[in-house]
């Protein structure tokens, strides 16, 4: 089968760059041999995201830590990249049908041969104590889908059936059901402060920043700010609801920690010198955290998602306690919680949700669905550079 890869054998993690399409031998459940499998699927896949996190593996500037030491600990050079994704489950382990399986149709938690699925690409262990307390997005023993564990730009997938979610077609488009798990980062972030007539700032208008855009109007907010480097982004996030959009312009900083006064500045004219109710920092620069935190108001709260390796800077420290700030930082998903939430509202066809991401954000299509077969790196880096978010499609 053919799969993107990333290959540390004849270049190290700071040496390369991009993925390589190479063929690898069909995933197997072989039950004898690991005993897990009996719990396990084989998928065959159909489409898969790409994600923020991908384009941070492509050009080496993120995941390098957990990504290197898996590697090295599996005795492995190679790794399948990917985590978003739709397919169909095509073989099952023997212990499938008494765990997962429901005779009720409607009952999306059933899992066996021939269910479309999607699943989170958190893969969790279900015993620590974070998991056995309803913190499984949070699980001290969680692999990685396409970072720690080979993941699912590939024809076919091996994976744990714990962690899939039947998909209707019916209901949700399959190539938006595909990035389920990124939507899923936004309703995380979106449900954990409440929006309803607050004034909100988006920091960083990527995909799940621009899912961010249309939960916080969707979800009540009497605001919406967008504010990004790129001016197509946020022409974007105008046409998904942002009532404001700023462009963060480049400036030559001796600190390029330092927040953006100019931004700041007119964060506070739009908020009648207050700040922000709720900042989301979705980007994930040292800079933008500093944003988002100047940007709050005195009592406000700050979402922090966005990531970047390496050190940050945060100046006049005191001053987030003085001003008596709530920060929460967010990963993953609330496995399912989450996922039922973004089903229900990519569901409700009213909202005009689903319509906008395949509209708006994939542009209906044109130039942002790439056939995996076709992959050539040249011209996926090209399509990075052009689109907001990109899907390949697997398979006839």
């Amino acid at each position: 089968m053919q799969a993107l890869v990333i290959d540390t054998a004849k270049k190290s993690w700071q040496e390369s760059r991009g993925f390589t399409l190479a063929d690898l031998p069909m995933p197997v459940l072989d039950e004898a041999k690991d005993p897990a499998d009996s719990a396990s699927v084989i998928i065959k896949l159909r489409y898969a995201g790409v994600c923020g996190s991908d384009r941070g593996l492509w050009y080496r500037n993120a995941f390098k830590e957990p990504f290197t030491r898996a590697l090295k600990a599996q005795n492995k050079t190679t790794r399948v990249v990917g985590h978003e994704f739709l397919g169909e489950i095509v073989e099952a382990g023997s212990m499938i049908k008494s765990l997962y399986a429901d005779p009720d149709p409607q009952n999306l938690a059933t899992v066996e041969v021939g269910t479309l699925v999607s699943g989170d690409s958190h893969i969790i262990c279900g015993r620590c104590f974070q998991c056995r307390i309803g913190q499984n997005n949070v699980c001290m023993n969680e692999a990685i889908l396409g970072i720690t564990i080979d993941g699912v730009f590939t024809e076919y997938a091996k994976l744990p059936a714990k962690n899939l979610w039947g998909i209707d077609e019916n209901r949700i488009r399959p190539e938006i059901a595909a990035m389920m798990d990124p939507f899923g980062n936004a309703v995380h972030c979106l449900s954990k402060v409440d929006v309803r007539g607050q004034r909100v700032a988006i920091f960083g208008a990527g995909a799940i920043g621009l899912f961010s855009t249309q939960l916080a109007r969707n979800f009540g907010a009497a605001k919406v700010i967008v504010a990004d480097i790129d001016a197509a982004n946020l022409e974007l996030a105008k046409k998904l609801g942002a009532d404001e959009a700023i462009l963060i312009k480049p400036k030559t900083k001796a600190n390029n920690w330092q927040s953006d006064p100019e931004v700041i500045e007119r964060i506070m004219e739009l908020t009648y010198g207050k700040g922000v109710d709720v900042a989301l920092e979705m980007a994930g620069p040292a800079s933008s955290v500093n944003n988002a935190l100047d940007a709050t108001r005195r009592g406000g709260q700050v979402v922090l998602f966005g990531i970047k390796d390496g050190d940050f800077t945060i100046p006049e420290f005191s001053r987030l306690i003085m001003r008596g700030i709530t920060i929460h930082a967010i990963i993953g998903r609330r496995i399912f919680e989450t996922w039922q939430i973004s089903q229900r509202v990519l569901s409700k066809q009213s909202n005009g949700i689903q319509d906008q991401i395949w509209n708006v954000i994939l542009k209906g299509g044109q130039g942002t669905i790439i056939p995996l077969a076709d992959f050539k790196p040249e011209v996926f880096e090209k399509r990075l550079a052009e689109h907001v978010k990109l899907i390949f499609k697997i398979g006839g």
